[in-house]
């Protein structure tokens, strides 16, 4: 069961009015993926905002989620990025998940999460090695 359910939703909503966004010409070229691409061309005819003629929209500030759904994660939690056990102190088990830093080594990985197991965090990315170094 997700908390913020009615902030989700709104999101959801509002992202259902948006139309989908992809990469100019990559319905005509195979070799275009479909994720966005800003269209830079002096010429663009997206850029140039000619849409309305089959083509699809220029993403634009407008189209933003909702201020309220800001920094939540899919699963409803605010999402908190976590280097040392001291982080941990200021948030609430209960609304605020957290995700461990790029740097945070094993060692000290491991240390935050038992902590943060015993206080019920929703935890992001919690992957630790048992077994020794990779290298």
């Amino acid at each position: 069961m997700p908390i913020n359910k009615e902030k989700l939703a709104k999101r959801e909503e509002i992202k259902g009015h948006n139309p989908d966004f992809v990469r100019p010409e990559s319905w005509r070229y195979v070799r275009l993926q479909t994720n966005w691409r800003k269209p830079k061309g002096v010429d663009h005819h997206q850029r140039k905002l000619k849409g309305g003629r089959g083509r699809p929209g220029l993403v634009k500030v407008g189209y933003g989620g909702p201020k309220i759904a800001k920094g939540l994660h899919p699963s409803g939690y605010t999402d908190n990025l976590v280097y040392k056990l001291s982080d941990l102190e200021n948030l609430n088990p209960k609304t605020d998940g957290i995700r461990f830093g790029h740097g945070v080594g094993t060692r000290k990985r491991k240390e935050i999460l038992v902590k943060a197991l015993e206080s019920k965090f929703k935890i992001f990315n919690a992957r630790v090695r048992t077994i020794g170094s990779k290298s």
